[in-house]
């Protein structure tokens, strides 16, 4: 077995903190019929629904969300890794300073119970889409 090859970037308490992958956007051209699929073929437990044709879905603690394509061609159907974050301002900052590029800063999505969810979206090195989550006590 080959040696593991050391990083050159250390993970200290300046890094943007990212915790586990929090949530998959799966691009869904019907999203009532996938939500069929999701919830009475694949037997996963449905959470919520949400205007405008939303679902979303618990797998194992990843939250699996059904939505429309946004836009046009092959981009608007890939999925979106959402990194949950402790800190989300925090993780903007420490990553726009790190060079990274993001559609929007961080940004209040939906009121869930007594939390509120943030969200801020960036791209990755080749282009895909990635979000930073994080749900904050109001």
């Amino acid at each position: 077995m080959p040696a593991a090859v050391p990083s050159t970037t250390p993970l200290d308490a300046a890094g943007p903190g990212l915790r586990r992958v929090g949530q998959i956007a799966i691009v869904a051209r019907d999203v009532p019929r996938a939500t069929r699929f999701y919830r009475d073929t694949l037997g996963l437990p449905l959470l919520f629904e949400a205007p405008p044709g939303l679902a979303f879905f618990d797998c194992g603690g990843v939250r699996l969300m059904l939505s429309e394509p946004e836009g046009s061609g092959e981009a608007a159907m890939s999925s979106i890794l959402y990194y949950e974050v402790a800190d989300i301002h925090r993780a903007h900052a420490t990553l726009v300073a790190r060079g990274v590029h993001f559609e929007n800063g961080p940004h209040v999505i939906a009121a869930l119970g007594e939390n509120d969810l943030w969200m801020a979206f960036l791209r990755d090195s080749e282009g895909n889409l990635l979000a930073l989550m994080s749900e904050v006590a109001r």
